[in-house]
């Protein structure tokens, strides 16, 4: 889901709306299995995310999630480890009480952040000895009363925006449908098929969000990357920032680094030679260079629509 509410809000508003429907989503999993609830995981977990997710709330105003959103796509990816191991059976075991407030506290600080983590602790779940049912009751017991904590958090925040609730509340129609979905779909799968749609899940959503977070930080530093040929070579552009970052391969040099940089970066002792040749020119750019065997400088020179280069 913040891959794709990150098309229609602004980043900062994701997780308010996501909020809206995870919390909606969880009521509705909660009554549908009410009955599967594991308590003495519950009164753990909760009382150790419950300062955390205020921490993570208040964060937000002052921290870009996409960054989160990165690290968060490769945790997720990494579970691919799990998916590949397939039908290998695993001796599950119940949670000690401190990892469970271990967890919970985590649980609060990243959802607090990112608005939701459900997929993110899957394989806290997923290792903790419970029944498929007791998997979507126990979670969604332990996530509502963050999620409301966050929604008053948020309005507090000043992050719960008309356009937030506005998103919230169809992403809410459609979790409600998904709960009770999920209580005919959760008894006719078999353990092992649960963990690995559950893997799943988690993989697909980590590339899921690094492609999402991978292109709003390189729009957010105006990156962008050039391939093209060269006399007897290659040489790719890379852009970051506004500033210029080059690698050129040709076949009788080898492999060369370019970046741009001011006069002001040209060493001491070349700097005046470089200023008596600049005063003629329309335009100039210059490159520090570097390859395998040497470290040197490159001026281009634009006068009357035409460039000069000299290395020096």
């Amino acid at each position: 889901m913040i891959p794709l509410l990150s098309h229609v809000l602004p980043v900062s508003s994701v997780p308010a709306a996501l909020s809206i429907g995870t919390a909606t989503n969880s009521v509705s999993r909660l009554v549908a299995f009410r009955r599967s609830i594991r308590w003495e995981i519950v009164r753990h977990f909760v009382p150790a995310s419950i300062p955390a997710v205020w921490l993570g709330a208040w964060l937000l105003q002052y921290c870009n999630p996409m960054y989160l959103e990165l690290m968060m796509g490769f945790f997720l990816v990494s579970n691919i480890v799990q998916l590949l191991r397939g039908s290998e059976v695993h001796k599950d075991a119940a949670p000690s009480k401190y990892r469970l407030a271990f967890v919970g506290f985590a649980v609060g600080f990243v959802s607090g952040l990112a608005g939701a983590v459900g997929l993110l602790f899957n394989n806290f779940y997923l290792t903790c000895g419970m029944s498929k049912e007791e998997i979507v009751a126990t979670r969604a017991t332990n996530e509502l009363l963050l999620h409301i904590i966050k929604l008053v958090l948020y309005s507090l925040f000043g992050l719960m925006t008309y356009q937030a609730v506005s998103v919230g509340v169809v992403v809410a129609a459609a979790a409600v449908l998904a709960g009770w979905s999920a209580k005919w779909v959760v008894s006719k799968i078999s353990i092992l098929a649960f963990k690995q749609i559950g893997y799943s899940a988690m993989v697909l959503s980590g590339v899921g969000l690094l492609s999402s977070a991978a292109t709003t930080i390189a729009a957010h530093h105006k990156a962008d990357v050039d391939w093209l040929p060269i006399s007897n070579g290659y040489e790719a552009k890379l852009k970051w920032a506004n500033r210029g970052l080059a690698f050129e391969f040709v076949w009788h040099e080898g492999f060369e680094i370019e970046s741009v940089i001011t006069l002001a970066d040209v060493p001491a002792e070349k700097r005046e030679w470089v200023e008596s040749q600049i005063r003629s020119a329309d335009s100039y750019v210059i490159e520090e260079v570097y390859s395998l065997h040497e470290h040197a400088y490159e001026l281009y020179l634009e006068k009357d629509g035409r460039v000069e280069k000299i290395d020096f």
